[in-house]
């Protein structure tokens, strides 16, 4: 029994290193197409990051926001990512009256930390201020709570719970076959349940959580209007119409064409460089 403790204790450390190893490279990966929308128009500055990080600032309280918009794009292209950079690139994109681009960069800021309540907020500004307003299929109070519970953290702090509750796990074996104290046996037996099943749980949302980086499968659409088809040709019947801004999930993709699904169940078909990869 020892032995398939150790097997699996291994197995989970083995997996959280490998998350936040695959996270960091995700991150690094991502630079190559970090939310620029118009990428051709960026005029490069030299600097370093925090260089190039304060000059954004100055000219955000300028109010010259499609150049602070700029000089963030040339830092995730450059530096790398990160949760706050995509703030700042999301509030920038706002303030320039630009909301598909700042949807894009508050949900990829989401993506990152999850719990970030300032670019939620904005977020849902954002979309309150579209085109399209889509009612999501209603979820029961139980899945809402499982959702909202794995959304306040992200992966790697997951992982780090899913292994402080597994070797709180090993300590309460420990306490119940080592003791002869009735009360801390019987504490280590109910409490090493407890300490399992949060492990386990933590391990799934960290999951959960690593997925969503690794394999994005939601989009905003970046064109004004578009015509979502039955079929993945421009001969294809019309369905409905969509506009700049909408949050779409992608089923499949066929050539230059993407299956989606919108929060409210309508599945259809668009041309993939309508999109951007959240």
């Amino acid at each position: 029994m020892y032995r398939s403790l150790s097997i699996l204790f291994l197995s989970l450390i083995c997996f959280c290193t490998y998350a936040q190893t695959d996270t960091v490279q995700q991150k690094v990966a991502m630079t190559e197409n970090s939310g620029s929308v118009k990428t051709e128009e960026r005029q490069v500055i030299k600097g370093t990051a925090d260089e190039l990080l304060n000059k954004a600032a100055v000219l955000y309280s300028q109010s010259r926001f499609k150049d602070a918009a700029k000089i963030y794009e040339q830092v995730l292209s450059e530096f790398g990512t990160s949760d706050k950079l995509y703030y700042n690139l999301g509030n920038a994109y706002y303030k320039s009256k630009e909301l598909a681009p700042a949807i894009l960069n508050y949900e990829r800021a989401l993506k990152f930390n999850p719990g970030d309540r300032d670019a939620r907020f904005n977020l849902e500004m954002c979309r309150a201020r579209i085109t399209d307003k889509i009612d999501p299929i209603g979820m029961f109070l139980i899945s809402r709570w499982y959702k909202s519970i794995g959304n306040s953290f992200d992966s790697n702090v997951w992982a780090g719970f899913s292994i402080f509750f597994f070797l709180l796990f090993i300590a309460c074996l420990f306490a119940y076959f080592f003791t002869s104290v009735s009360w801390l046996k019987k504490s280590g037996f109910f409490v090493g349940i407890l300490s399992f099943c949060l492990s386990v749980f933590s391990l799934v949302y960290s999951g959960e959580q690593h997925h969503r980086i690794v394999d994005p499968e939601t989009a905003i659409l970046f064109t004004p209007t578009v015509t979502v088809k039955s079929s993945p040709d421009k001969s294809g019947t019309d369905l409905f119409i969509l506009h700049e801004g909408c949050k779409v999930t992608i089923l499949s993709v066929l050539g230059a064409w993407s299956e989606i699904e919108l929060e409210d169940g309508n599945i259809g078909w668009l041309e993939s460089k309508d999109l951007q990869i959240i």
